[in-house]
């Protein structure tokens, strides 16, 4: 069954600012109903495009690229995975065992992603 609670989102944060302060990316960290860590990309460098959506985990490449996108998402969701995640789901036997679940959302519904000048 998934879980996370704050003592491992504690200890995976240092990772994940260091993801985020390399690509020049502000975000905040947080629990998802104790079952997934999420992370909220509020601005940043890397233009994403002023826009509010999710991230499929899954298919980086597919919809970001091998640019500087997408090694920044592989890199954070590599970050926010750490040492202790895995995954044995077998979903063709209705079987779902995960650590937790990983979510990035760019932006916010209610703030979109604000693309900033490099410093």
């Amino acid at each position: 069954m998934a879980y996370i609670g704050q003592k491992e989102k504690k200890e995976l944060a240092p990772a994940i600012k260091a993801v985020l302060k390399k690509f020049g990316v502000k975000g905040t960290i947080g629990i998802d109903h104790h079952r997934g860590l999420k992370v909220n990309l509020k601005e940043g460098v890397i233009d994403f495009g002023e826009v509010y959506h999710q991230v499929n985990t899954y298919h980086i490449e597919k919809f970001y690229g091998t640019g500087i996108a997408g090694q920044f998402l592989n890199e954070l969701v590599t970050a926010m995975k750490g040492t202790k995640w895995y995954n044995n789901t077998n979903a063709m036997i209705d079987y779902f065992d995960i650590a937790y679940y990983v979510y990035i959302n760019i932006g916010q519904w209610d703030k979109k992603y604000k693309v900033v000048e490099a410093a």
